[in-house]
């Protein structure tokens, strides 16, 4: 297994809700992958949890059993000697904030600190904080006037002490606070169930939390570092999520143009084509809309019939089961994952009041089924409790590219390999949804007036121009179209020459021919370039028959100002505005 792989599949299995490592950072931090698992080690903490569990799952819970268990993990797991692993009256002062509306004082049972004799001696590292073994760790504390979970009690207390780091705990649930001031908290959970039978994760548990990260490496190197490094990591992910999101659309505007043609026009004949791009649009951020509330619990997600019916979480895994098992080309004869969308829409929309399943209506213009009604196969001005639908036959096999175009992203390891990892919504922040967002305001759609090709470039530049311009200036010599070309595409010369010269596949000439509508002759005309078209998310070769709606850049957002407000301009606004109000 490379080490790129062993680091994701770790990253797959701990719990994250906001900012956390990012891959290069990890690769970088352990090269040779996470601490040596210890065996020996694993057998006494087994022994220590199962004595724990005995105790707190009984008929009388031992409250000294439940903090002998966690003190075990802290200083045998984490081997947190006592000289930096204070509690009690050990404590520095000023590790606790008065909550003064609530009347309440948050302060930890144990403060991690750097030892006697080191630069800043005393200064608080980790704060950890033990509630009982009943409590989730996100739900109000049983008992307490505060409606703050354990969790945003932890945040709200290394803000003020001005600690990044937080560990809280009720024995079983491990969750690491984040808290970097002015910017996104993080949360990242361990399970000590899933120690026991996920190895990785107690490997990934120790390696990040044990003392030697926080006293034995540069200070480059802990885990305080990593985090910092990692955030401008995240803009990779940002980008390739908005490339990945962009390209779905392009296929999304495609299918539906194609759907149009084959009712000689019927279906669009009074759509605007900006109109046709927005809707494309808001599928997707109604998509993106539904794995967060969906991966936050702000759904149904685990309720059987929620899950096999409407979720868009499950609907991937069982498409993409059907398509490893038949072929993903067998998912074309289908088009009931698209109906089962428009009904999770409608859902959310207009809400289920049912006696198996309730969901209330959550309304709002995103989700407004009379919007884009073309979408269900309704005419302009009709409405969706009275008019019966007869939804676009978006085929299945679109359907996975739109989910997986969010959930799997293609991301870049040292040596040129692109590794595919799930995306975790609960860690996607919401201004790397807000710059996706930005980024497709740069886009919209129009119709071709004659053929169009999409050419490869750079993620950046990849242009769609007519055919006839590109066989004008192939008229004009090689070094005129190639020169035409890295000015278009922003590719070297030399890539360019390759592509022109490459020798087209009898697959990939197969396919050519369905993009061009098995036109002969318009196939022999556009074969000539077919090194230099780019391929949509399907494999087909992205060439655009006249007539066809197409999602190409534009300059809609420049003209109107519109762009994302970065979070330090919002805290602003909220503080000196709301502030005084409230």
């Amino acid at each position: 297994m490379s080490t790129a792989r062993h680091h994701a599949e770790w990253l797959s299995l701990v719990e994250a809700s906001g900012p956390f490592l990012s891959l290069p950072v990890l690769l970088k931090a352990f090269p040779a992958g996470l601490d040596a698992h210890d065996s020996e080690h694993l057998k006494v903490l087994r022994s220590a949890y199962e004595e724990w569990q005995d105790s707190q799952f009984g008929l009388k819970p031992e409250p000294g059993i439940h903090r002998a268990w966690v003190e075990f993990v802290l200083k045998q797991t984490l081997e947190l000697p006592e000289e930096v692993l204070l509690s009690g009256q050990q404590m520095p002062l000023g590790l606790s904030v008065a909550v003064a509306e609530q009347n309440e004082t948050l302060r930890p049972d144990w403060g991690v600190v750097n030892p006697a004799g080191t630069a800043d001696a005393g200064k608080p590292r980790l704060l950890v904080q033990l509630v009982p073994s009943g409590q989730d760790l996100e739900k109000p504390l049983k008992g307490s006037r505060w409606a703050a979970s354990p969790a945003t009690r932890m945040m709200e207390l290394l803000h003020a002490c001005n600690v990044r780091l937080g560990l809280v705990t009720n024995g079983e649930h491990w969750m690491l606070v984040n808290a970097p001031k002015g910017e996104t908290t993080g949360f990242i959970s361990w399970y000590s169930i899933l120690w026991m039978e996920e190895h990785l994760t107690l490997r990934a548990f120790r390696s990040l939390l044990a003392a030697r990260r926080f006293f034995g490496v540069e200070d480059s190197q802990t885990l305080e570092a990593l985090l910092s490094q990692s955030v401008a990591d995240q803009q990779e992910v940002t980008d390739q999520l908005g490339y990945q999101v962009r390209r779905a659309v392009e296929v999304l505007v495609q299918a539906i143009a194609r759907l149009d043609q084959d009712q000689n026009g019927a279906l669009l004949k009074d759509i605007a084509e900006s109109q046709i791009y927005e809707a494309a649009l808001t599928v997707m951020m109604r998509l993106v809309f539904l794995f967060c509330a969906e991966e936050r619990g702000l759904l149904l997600l685990g309720d059987p019939m929620y899950d096999q019916h409407y979720a868009v979480s499950t609907l991937r895994e069982q498409l993409r089961s059907h398509a490893d098992l038949h072929g993903e080309e067998v998912l074309e004869r289908r088009s009931d994952a698209w109906c089962r969308l428009l009904a999770t829409f409608r859902a959310v929309y207009g809400g289920i009041f049912h006696d198996t399943l309730q969901l209330p209506a959550y309304g709002g213009s995103l989700f407004d089924p009379d919007r884009f009604s073309f979408l269900e196969g309704r005419g302009q001005g009709t409405h969706w409790q009275e008019t019966s639908a007869d939804p676009l036959r978006i085929n299945n096999r679109i359907v996975l590219h739109l989910l997986e175009a969010l959930q799997i992203l293609q991301i870049r390891v040292p040596g040129g390999g692109v590794e595919p990892r799930r995306l975790s919504f609960r860690a996607l922040d919401i201004e790397q949804i807000g710059h996706v967002y930005e980024g497709l305001l740069d886009h919209t759609a129009v119709r071709a007036t004659s053929t169009v090709l999409g050419l490869v470039g750079t993620r950046y530049e990849e242009p769609e121009v007519a055919l006839t311009e590109l066989e004008r200036f192939q008229a004009q010599g090689e070094e005129a179209l190639l020169a035409w070309l890295k000015e278009q595409t922003g590719r070297s010369l030399s890539a360019l020459k390759k592509a022109l010269s490459a020798e087209v596949e009898p697959r990939d000439q197969q396919r050519l021919r369905t993009a061009c509508n098995n036109d002969p002759a318009l196939v022999d005309r556009v074969l000539v370039f077919a090194g230099l078209i780019r391929q949509d998310t399907l494999g087909y070769p992205v060439v655009i028959l006249a007539g066809s709606v197409y999602m190409t850049e534009g300059v809609d957002r420049r003209q109107s100002g519109t762009h994302y407000t970065p979070r330090n301009l919002t805290e602003e606004i909220v503080q000196y505005t709301l502030e005084p109000l409230v």
